[in-house]
C-alpha cells in the first residue's frame, strides 16, 4: 500500500516529481504518483483528497506551477502533512508558486521545499514517515553517511591534486 501520494497537474512538472518519486524509491517508501488539476477537473481533484487518507497515504506530495493551489488544497482536505514543491514557471522564475504555496492561512499548513525541490520533497516525507519506522530511520541515516562520504571523498581528491591547481 502506498504511504505517499504524489500530485501535480500537468506532465510538465514530472521531471521535477520524478526526483521525489526516486528518492523514496532509494530509501524504500511505497507511493502512487497521479496528474490531476484543480483547476480543470475539481471534482476528480476532490475525490483524491478526499480518499487519499483510506488509500493509506500518510503524506501527500503536491507540485505546481504559477497559482500554485494544488498543495493548499490537498492540506485543506487532507488531515496529514502536505509537502507543496514550487514550479519554476517561465514569468517570475518560480517565485509565484513558491508564495501562493508558502503563503496559507492559519490551520491549513503546507511544509514547503525549494522550487524545483523534488528531492528533499521526497526525503522530508520520508523523514516524517521515519518518526513511526524505525526501518526507515535507519535507511535514512545510512543516506546520511552516504553523502558525507561523497563529501570526505572530493575533499580527498581536491587535496591530492592540489586545490591551488583550483585558484585563479
Amino acid at each position: 500500500m502506498a504511504k505517499v501520494g504524489i500530485v501535480m497537474g500537468s506532465d510538465s512538472d514530472m521531471p521535477v516529481m520524478s526526483k521525489a518519486a526516486g528518492m523514496l524509491e532509494k530509501l524504500g517508501v511505497d507511493y502512487e504518483m497521479t496528474i490531476i488539476s484543480a483547476h480543470r477537473e475539481p471534482d476528480v481533484f476532490f475525490e483524491y483528497a478526499k480518499t487519499a487518507e483510506e488509500k493509506g497515504f500518510k503524506v501527500i506530495i503536491a507540485g505546481a506551477g504559477m497559482a500554485a493551489h494544488l498543495p493548499g488544497m490537498c492540506a485543506a482536505i487532507f488531515p496529514m502533512p502536505v509537502i507543496g514543491i514550487p514550479m519554476h514557471t517561465t514569468s517570475l522564475g518560480g517565485r509565484d508558486s513558491l508564495y501562493s504555496i508558502v503563503q496559507m492561512p492559519t490551520g491549513i499548513p503546507v511544509a514547503t521545499v525549494a522550487i524545483n525541490g523534488g528531492a528533499n520533497a521526497g526525503i522530508l516525507a520520508a523523514k516524517i514517515l521515519a518518526t513511526s519506522d524505525p526501518e526507515l530511520l535507519e535507511r535514512l541515516k545510512a543516506y546520511s553517511e552516504e553523502m558525507k562520504n561523497e563529501v570526505v571523498a572530493k575533499d580527498a581528491k581536491l587535496q591530492e591534486v592540489g586545490y591551488k591547481n583550483y585558484v585563479k
